[in-house]
């Protein structure tokens, strides 16, 4: 069968979402944000419609000032806002945002399958700092996931 060639169907991007729906996913080309949508397609609706007022961008790297300002030797993700549990979250004058690193993701995790777990777990992991749920309870609640 011959490639549709209405154009007014109907075009897809590699995640699902109509094209032009989804930014994230738009570029047929970029597995890597294919794989950031498909995290954020894959938390649970109550927090995933919460999410409408956060931007979430890919970067290649970190930049020197955020290793600096959170104090880490390496970044996957990072969280920058005021968390949906803060008072007046709503009314903040800065959107919040939600940064995923390639490069970081890319040599960490060397299987296909491993870089799609492990951004999946950095979306979920900045999704939670954005609901107010700090590193030290996230590492608590990893401890109790653990068998």
């Amino acid at each position: 069968m011959p490639p549709n060639t209405d154009p007014t169907a109907e075009r897809f991007a590699p995640c699902g979402h109509p094209l032009g729906d989804d930014p994230l996913c738009d570029d047929p080309g970029d597995p890597f944000e294919a794989l950031v949508a498909a995290a954020l397609d894959g938390l649970p609706a109550p927090f995933r419609d919460r999410l409408e007022s956060v931007a979430v961008v890919i970067e290649d790297e970190p930049t020197p000032a955020q290793l600096v300002e959170t104090g880490a030797a390496g970044l996957l993700g990072l969280y920058t806002g005021v968390p949906r549990t803060a008072y007046g979250a709503d009314d903040a004058a800065v959107a919040s945002k939600i940064t995923i690193f390639r490069g970081p993701h890319q040599r960490l995790f060397r299987t296909p399958d491993a870089l799609a777990r492990g951004v999946a777990e950095t979306v979920r992991h900045e999704v939670a700092h954005h609901f107010g749920i700090s590193d030290t309870r996230l590492s608590e609640l990893a401890r109790q996931r653990s068998p």
